[in-house]
Formats: structure tokens, sequence, C-alpha cells
């Protein structure tokens, strides 16, 4: 009886054990869950301060070509308000011109209007003088002389008067032409000046206006900072209590894991021991010839049954020593090269990704650039940036497949119509750009270890890991006979 309660304690502590594991497991899924959540709301996070910080640049070029609008508008504003002064100034002096010509005519008129008079008084004190008996022979010739005199005068004021009034038409024609040519300017530039100060206006109340979205937008960045600050410093504190969760969930499960191998040791030596019990009484029996108690063979199944699986047990410690020895036997060798500033940096050996990262201090457009991917006899497939694609300068971006369960991001693209890379013995990627040439490549082999080929060059580069995830790879591809010797 001691070896059943010994098995009922075992079986209920590996389902304990068993219950706390699954627990755990699924604690541990929903923490990776929420770290995915975050990660997503953290890229749209810095999506949405990319989209305002362009939205912000886009308007401090419109604002400055405003400002330098508004300098030209001010500047032609100036040279208009110059020469309407000047237009104003000569007005000004056809007309001091045009009154100085009508005195000047009209001096002239009176400066003839004297000597006229002038000479006819002399004339006539000439005729009082003469004498008498003379003045009938003389009066007809004074008459005449006169006459003459007075009409040559007349001819001579008509033709001076009729010059003047040429003169002072010509240049009263060109003086209102001119006056009329500078108001119509004058007009026009007044109109133009008024268009100009409304668009000057126009133009003062869009850069308030854009000033006061600016400001807006800088206080709307402002605040989408102070908020991705805050969902960084959140999140990070998220990922630490996760990861101290983590550490302790592995903790426990470590300690439980050396509890369960415990008692599995103890469980084995008392198989051994109830074995070797069975064995001494069997002995006995046969050497006292007394033939078996019906209790004795009830209880014979369930040890042979323990006997059997403490055999089957040891069997599988066997299987797993095997499977050290031949990880041990085998290493990872992986070859990369490149000829541009892009390359594959990383290959997942279980084919979940593949990760390209550009080297350059620019950035890449990937459009039209295709990874290749060959394993051994299996038809090659290809995967296809999406348009519009450019990888930042110095940035990697991670290619998964769709059974990785990623989200699409900025360093994250999923490849929807493949579930992975695949995997195998030797895996070839190789990135072609979209004139057809192959500008990088890289390629992992599992290679025995002491049977490495003579011919390896130097880029070549040994990846090791530990034992166990050697064997679960090699388990998973089922490439090596050796690791599934029973």
């Amino acid at each position: 009886m001691p070896w059943k309660i010994a098995g009922f304690r075992i079986g209920f502590a590996q389902n304990e054990l068993e219950n706390g594991n699954s627990k755990k497991e699924s604690d541990l899924n929903l923490a990776q869950a929420r770290l995915r959540d975050l990660d997503a709301q953290l890229i749209a996070k810095e999506a949405d301060l990319a989209t305002a910080l362009s939205e912000n640049r886009t308007l401090e070029s419109e604002l400055r070509e405003l400002k330098e609008e508004v300098l030209t508008l001010n500047l032609s504003l100036e040279d208009t308000t110059k020469h309407l002064h000047s237009e104003m100034l000569r007005r000004v002096d056809l007309e001091n011109h045009m009154k100085t010509l009508q005195e000047e005519m009209t001096f002239q008129k009176r400066l003839h209007e004297d000597k006229l008079k002038e000479t006819k008084r002399v004339h006539e004190s000439r005729v009082a003088e003469v004498e008498s008996g003379r003045q009938r022979e003389f009066e007809s010739k004074l008459s005449e002389a006169l006459q003459e005199i007075r009409r040559q005068h007349e001819e001579q004021i008509q033709g001076y008067k009729e010059e003047l009034e040429r003169t002072f038409g010509a240049k009263m024609e060109n003086a209102q032409l001119t006056a009329r040519r500078n108001s119509e300017s004058a007009s026009a530039a007044r109109e133009e000046l008024l268009e100009t100060k409304k668009r000057i206006d126009t133009l003062v109340s869009q850069v308030n206006q854009y000033q006061s979205q600016n400001v807006a937008l800088e206080s709307r960045i402002k605040e989408l900072q102070d908020l991705l600050d805050y969902d960084r410093d959140l999140h990070r504190r998220h990922m630490a209590e996760k990861e101290e969760e983590m550490a302790q969930a592995q903790r426990q499960a470590q300690e439980q894991l050396e509890e369960y191998e415990h008692l599995l040791d103890v469980k084995l030596a008392l198989d051994l021991e109830i074995n070797a019990y069975r064995k001494m009484l069997e002995g006995e029996e046969q050497r006292l010839r007394l033939s078996p108690t019906p209790s004795s063979r009830s209880t014979a199944t369930p040890t042979t049954s323990k006997g059997r699986r403490f055999l089957h047990g040891k069997k599988r410690k066997v299987k797993e020593s095997k499977k050290r020895e031949c990880a041990a036997a085998f290493k990872t060798v992986q070859h990369a090269s490149a000829s541009g500033n892009v390359s594959i940096e990383e290959i997942d050996a279980d084919g979940k990704f593949v990760r390209v990262k550009n080297n350059s201090d620019e950035d890449q457009p990937l459009h039209g650039w295709v990874l290749r991917r060959h394993i051994g006899s299996v038809s090659d497939v290809t995967y296809k940036f999406p348009p519009q694609f450019t990888l930042q300068a110095g940035q990697v971006v991670t290619i998964w497949g769709a059974a990785a369960g990623v989200s699409p991001g900025p360093s994250d693209l999923v490849w929807k119509s493949q579930r992975s890379w695949g995997t195998g013995d030797s895996i070839d990627v190789t990135l072609i750009t979209d004139d057809g040439e192959e500008l990088a490549e890289r390629k992992i082999m599992f290679v025995p270890r002491g049977e490495e080929s003579s011919e390896q060059d130097d880029d070549y580069e040994e990846i090791t890991g530990s034992e166990m995830e050697f064997a679960s790879q090699t388990k998973r591809r089922r490439k090596k006979k050796c690791c599934l010797v029973s």
C-alpha cells in the first residue's frame, strides 16, 4: 500500500503543477497581447506626431511666402507713392507756368496801350504847336499819318494778340492734356493704392490667422508630445512590471520544474525499490516453494507496470542524452554579402521573419524591390515591398510571416500570402532591386562539427545557440536522423 499512496501523491502533485503551468502560460499570453496593443498605440501616436510636424512645416513655409509677398507689396506701394508725388509736382509747375504766361500777356497789352496813348499825345501836342496856317495843309496828312500809324499799331497789336492767343491756347491745351493725364494717373494710382491696401489688410488678417493656427498647432504638438512621453513612461512601467512578472513566473516555473524533477527522482527510486522488494519476495517464495498469494498476484500487474514506467523514463533520458550529443555535433553557419547600402541583417531559423537594414545616412525607397527565398529543391518564393515604402536612414524593417501574428507598423511588415519563410537544412534569401540587380544575400545552413568544408571564406560566421534550442530546432525540422534514434 505505501507505493500506492506515493503514486497517488505524485499524480496529485503532477496535476497541481500542470494547472499552475497552464495558468502561468495564459497570464503570459495575456501580457504578450497587451504588449502588442501598447506597441500598436505607440506606433499610432508616432504617426500622429509626424503628421502634425509636417503640417507645421507646411504652415511655416506658407507664412514665409506671405511675409515675402507683403514686403514686395510694401515696396510697390512706396514706388507708386513716389510716382504720384512727382506727378503732382509737375502739375503744380505747369499751372504756375500758365499763370506766368497770362500775366506776361496782360503786361504786354497794357504796355502797347500806354505807347499808343503816348504817341497820340505827342502828335496832338505837335499838331497844337503847328502853325494855324499850315494846319489845314497838314491836317489831312496828319490824319492820314495818324490813321496809318493807328492801322499799323492795330495790326501789330492784333498780330501780338493773335500770337499770344495761339501760344496761350497751345500751352493751355498742353497743360490741360498733361493735367488730364496726371489726374488719370493719379486716380489709377489711387485705385491701385486702395486695392493694395485692401490686399495688405487681407494678407495681414491671413497672417494673423496662420499665426494663431501655428500657435494652436504648436500647443497641440506640445500636448501630443506630453501625451506621447506619458504613454512611453506608462508603457515602460508596464513593460518593467510585465518583465518582473515574467521573471517571477519563470522563477516559479523553474522552482516547480525542479520540484517536479525531484518528485520524479523520488518516484523512480520508489519504483526501483518496489521492484527490488518484489524480486526479493518472488525469490523467497520460489526458495520456500510457496504458491503466490492472491494479493501478490493482484499486485504483480501494477508493479510490472511501474517497472515499465521506470524503464520508459530511463529510455526517455537516454533519448534526451542522445539529442544533446547530436545538437553538440552540429553548428549554424551563415554567409552574408552586400554590394550596396541595404543589407539582410538576420534570418530566423524557424522561418518567422527576415530583417533588412539601411546602413547609409540617406533614406532608401524600396518600391519595386523583392526578397527571394530559396530552400533546397523547394520552389522559390518572392516577397515584394509595398508601394511608396521607404526605409529610413539607419533603420531596420522586419518582414514577418502571416503565422507570427504581428501587426503591421513602420518597422514591421507582414507577408500575408505566406505563413512563414520556411525551414530547411539551407535557407538562402536574396534582396533584388527594381532593376533586377542582386544587392544583398544571406544564407544560413547547419554543418556538422569537424566536417566543415575547407572552401569556406572569411565572411562565414558561426552561430551557436543553447543545446536545448538546437534540439528543438532539429526536432521541428526533422533534418538529423541521429536525433530520432530511440
